[in-house]
């Protein structure tokens, strides 16, 4: 098998337990640096799936790299390889499937709730979660779903929140999460908290009671990583 390729957009936002979860299954990867500059490949090659993670950019900005993620995307597709996208990443894999990215209906900051959309697309992809669990949020935009992919998690705040079409996953929030992560980021937020709400966390609130979160994340990420990675068969 070669290596599953993983697009770092930040130097504060890597594959965190993603990059654990492959490396406990055995499975190989290399992580792309964008935010070193390193270059997006001109194609797949013998990489078996393509993660990208999240990042401070938006899809819609006028960056060089973008347009190359969005062709390796459509590519992997159409090839019926495995995508999985965090956030930004998500959002990623709706412009290129079709999709629009844009202002969120609510900023979610933090530790928010995230429910399963009624349907078989739910029932297949998250059938060992409860049909309401917490994850870890820190986006202001939003994808549209792209033609054809069915919408299998929603919140209040926003209601696209995940996504699949074929083995194509576009997830809007961060399972990705390791403790440290959760720390930096609250520690080093910056305009995000700016506008307080409903759905936006001080990072007080995003420390509180830290272990036991992100443990349950990892049982969430577990469950949909082991899923996703099912389509590497």
């Amino acid at each position: 098998m070669g290596q599953i390729l993983i697009f770092r957009h930040s130097p504060d936002d890597g594959p965190g337990y993603f990059g654990r979860f492959l490396t406990r299954m055995r499975v190989p990867y290399r992580v792309v640096r964008i935010d070193r500059g390193e270059p997006v490949p001109r194609g797949l090659g013998e990489a078996p799936a393509v993660v990208f993670m999240g990042g401070p950019q938006s899809v819609n900005d006028p960056l060089s790299w973008i347009p190359l993620a969005l062709r390796l995307i459509r590519e992997a597709v159409e090839r019926g390889l495995p995508v999985l996208g965090h956030c930004l990443g998500g959002q990623l894999i709706s412009k290129a499937l079709g999709g629009e990215v844009g202002g969120s209906p609510a900023k979610e900051i933090g530790w928010l709730p995230v429910r399963q959309v009624p349907g078989q697309a739910a029932s297949d992809w998250l059938s060992r979660l409860p049909q309401s669990f917490d994850v870890f949020q820190w986006h202001w935009e939003s994808f549209s779903l792209p033609p054809g992919s069915h919408r299998i998690l929603e919140s209040d705040g926003c209601p696209n929140q995940g996504f699949v079409l074929e083995k194509a996953l576009g997830l809007q929030f961060h399972i990705e999460m390791l403790t440290g992560m959760v720390k930096q980021w609250a520690r080093d937020p910056g305009d995000a908290l700016a506008s307080p709400c409903l759905t936006v966390q001080t990072p007080d609130e995003m420390r509180s009671d830290l272990r036991r979160r992100v443990k349950q994340l990892h049982d969430v990420a577990d469950q949909i990583y082991s899923r996703w990675l099912l389509g590497l068969s």
